[in-house]
């Protein structure tokens, strides 16, 4: 990777880390250039302004990062009704990134962003959507092969589980990891009343 490369990863790596616990609209370029220790021509390098950065932390750091964690799992599973489960319980239990203080990276910014910026919020709706078709993928080939029942709804059953992900992190900020095992106890007993 190049130094120029490699400048413009750590200005997205470290202004995700910020936003994650600060917030996208409370983070300022100072707040980045301080902390990615590049100079503001550097940042206008190869940022326009905060914007263009922020959609590009969303593309370049979030979305692959969901891939690896939320997506590819469920892609290459013998049993996608486990993998759901096994996915979420990784997500919400033993990732080491996530801070139960300050909820789901994702969540949080189109929680924040998308009443704000059309943009921003029809970049979050493709993360959310890349996540859903997974789901939707993982419950239709789990209906081809006699798992589920063929009346479940592979798009409904997405929004549901992606719905619960969603509320589970906003009481994990209220209640800390202890909300996480009731919500992840009730979507086993879910995915299990399908089989």
């Amino acid at each position: 990777m190049k130094k120029s490369e490699q400048t413009r990863a750590g200005i997205l790596y470290k202004s995700f880390a910020l936003v994650y616990a600060n917030g996208y609209q409370a983070t300022s370029i100072d707040q980045i250039i301080a902390t990615t220790e590049v100079t503001k021509g550097a940042f206008f390098y190869h940022f326009k302004n905060k914007d263009e950065m922020g959609l590009a932390m969303i593309r370049e750091v979030m979305k692959p990062g969901m891939y690896r964690s939320w997506i590819a799992p469920l892609l290459i599973s013998p049993d996608p009704l486990t993998s759901i489960y096994e996915m979420m319980e990784e997500v919400l239990l033993r990732n080491k990134f996530f801070d139960v203080r300050y909820g789901c990276p994702a969540m949080n910014l189109a929680e924040e962003m998308s009443p704000v910026s059309e943009v921003f919020r029809d970049e979050m709706k493709t993360l959310m959507a890349d996540w859903q078709a997974a789901l939707e993928k993982s419950v239709n080939r789990a209906k081809k092969s006699g798992m589920l029942a063929a009346g479940i709804n592979g798009r409904e059953l997405a929004l549901f589980v992606t719905s619960g992900y969603a509320g589970a992190r906003v009481m994990g900020k209220l209640y800390g990891k202890a909300a996480y095992r009731p919500y992840l106890n009730q979507l086993k007993n879910y995915l299990e009343s399908m089989r």
